[in-house]
């Protein structure tokens, strides 16, 4: 039996996973009207390449990645495309974002695609074909599977992460058990590609159904099926990575650096469908769950309407004030259902007052260290937020707030209701914001100097060309040259004095002005003359 590690810190908040996961995924229609969002993925968001009026196929490429860390999307289904404009996308901004609206025509024909030989293929041209699938992360980070996947050195470990640790959701609970098999196939391509020395697929305990078929299928694959124990946040990569084994990915790094490679299971299926398949990212398997009349899992296309979700199961109930996007610890709150299914999407949880009750006012810290017991990056959240509080930003990034994963474990123990996570979001946004400040204003600098630099040595060429061409010129002047030069200069300062000898201003003068002389050369000569007389 393999040796499990602990991670420090660590809830045990109610799981809900009953409620959504007695029953089979149900394929979700697909709807008439879809809206995908350009903006899906960590990073740039991809470039459209549909306008309204087209004709697109499902499958096809609507959005070609826009630089290294982007991701393509592609149509969900065959149809008209009505609209690319910015719409409201399920984000804790609220702001809008880029979206192609399509019209289904109901035929939800295929683009034409292909599966690649893996096998026979080099690794550059598997990763490729990842890439143009559109394969992301679906653990929540959504980071692009290519890039995650190009590893240099060689890979100890690869971890699949199907410990699915927040509550309420069931979605890759139920990937496992039904789709174990295909699970595999895409393990099988990571392998090939990273060549690990071992594989391990962690579990959480409380889902023995999923544990079971994963074992079936990874039997005689090098693939261990590792059950780990329940606690939040398990799921996170780092604690997944701690417990399965005993590394700890360093302060600011990342868990290539330990060897170890780590992916969430549900992106691993997806990697299966895009390799040997050939198919794009269209579709995920999504939990509704919470204030609903049939909580259930749903394969639904991407772009579909959060409604049509909650109708299939059964509807909200009349009590509902809000959804959320995600887990309750780590999701994002929407204000209404009238948002539409991401590849971020792996849950819908709508919420009431009597399951989810209204946060109290918040209290001053009491310093009880609660939350620096249970935080699992072993953070001290109580002494971040005092900081932060202070706009001590500086002093917050000394204290590796950057490290929260914003798990939610300190505001869930908070004795005072403090909203932690918050206050390290704020804190993190200004560090960022002012690290972008700081580096425009180094590039500016650098600008500017180049700039200097430049004119400094276009005035030094241009000063060693006119010295360049004097010198020249003097070398090649004869005496005859010297003697004519010397004259002209001689007979120049002379036309200078005998002009200057000459009256000034008495040519072309008016018969007015020449009047006016005459009678001031007149009084002058009169005033010489009495003068004489006085003599």
């Amino acid at each position: 039996m393999r040796t499990l590690h602990t991670f420090h810190g660590g809830i045990h908040p109610p799981e809900h996973k009953s409620e959504s996961n007695g029953r089979p995924i149900a394929q979700a229609p697909v709807p008439r009207h879809l809206v995908v969002s350009l903006r899906q993925h960590m990073g740039a968001p991809a470039k459209p390449l549909v306008q309204p009026g087209d004709k697109v196929l499902k499958g096809q490429l609507i959005g070609e990645p826009a630089g290294f860390i982007s991701a393509a999307v592609h149509a969900p289904t065959s149809g008209t495309v009505t609209a690319v404009e910015p719409m409201t996308v399920p984000h804790s901004s609220g702001l809008p974002d880029l979206c192609v609206a399509i019209e289904a025509d109901g035929e939800d024909r295929w683009a034409e695609h292909s599966p690649i030989d893996y096998k026979s293929a080099s690794p550059q041209a598997v990763l490729d074909h990842i890439r143009d699938r559109g394969v992301v992360g679906l653990g929540g980070a959504v980071f692009p599977t290519h890039i995650k996947l190009q590893v240099n050195g060689k890979l100890e470990t690869l971890v699949i992460n199907a410990a699915e640790c927040e509550p309420w959701i069931t979605s890759d609970d139920l990937l496992m058990r039904e789709r174990a098999d295909e699970i595999v196939k895409g393990i099988e391509v990571l392998q090939h590609l990273l060549q690990p020395a071992e594989t391990l697929v962690g579990i959480e305990d409380n889902k023995p159904e999923a544990i079971a078929a994963m074992a079936r299928a990874a039997e005689g694959k090098g693939i261990d099926v590792v059950a780990v124990p329940t606690l939040y946040p398990t799921g996170g990569e780092k604690q997944l990575i701690k417990i399965l084994t005993g590394k700890e990915v360093p302060s600011g790094g990342r868990p290539y650096q330990i060897g170890v490679v780590c992916t969430n299971v549900a992106t691993v299926y997806s990697v299966h469908r895009a390799v040997n398949l050939g198919e794009p990212m269209i579709s995920r398997i999504v939990t509704v769950t919470g204030n609903v009349r049939q909580p259930g899992n749903f394969e639904a296309r991407i772009g579909t309407p959060v409604d049509e979700l909650l109708q299939l199961a059964g509807g909200a109930l009349p009590d509902t004030s809000r959804y959320i996007m995600g887990g309750p610890m780590m999701g994002t709150p929407l204000p209404n259902s009238g948002y539409h299914v991401q590849k971020a999407s792996n849950c819908f949880i709508a919420a009431s007052d009597s399951l989810f009750p209204p946060e109290p006012p918040a209290m001053p810290c009491t310093r009880c260290t609660h939350c620096a017991e249970a935080c699992p990056v072993n953070l001290r959240p109580y002494e971040l937020q005092w900081f932060i509080r202070g706009k001590n930003f500086d002093k917050a990034r000394a204290y590796n707030v950057f490290d929260c994963i914003e798990c939610g474990c300190c505001s869930y123990v908070c004795s005072s209701n403090i909203p932690l996570v918050q206050y390290f979001r704020y804190a993190k946004s200004e560090l960022m914001e002012r690290d972008r400040e700081k580096r425009a204003a180094e590039m500016a600098r650098q600008r500017s100097e180049m700039k200097q630099q430049r004119l400094e040595r276009e005035k030094a060429e241009k000063a060693a060309k006119h010295a360049a061409a004097a010198a020249a010129a003097a070398k090649s002047e004869t005496a005859e040259d010297k003697a004519a030069k010397q004259a002209a200069i001689a007979a120049a300062v002379e036309r200078a004095k005998a002009k200057k000898a000459e009256p000034q201003n008495t040519e072309n003068l008016s018969p007015a002005v020449q009047a006016e002389i005459a009678a001031v050369e007149e009084r002058r000569t009169k005033s010489g003359e009495a003068v004489n007389e006085e003599a």
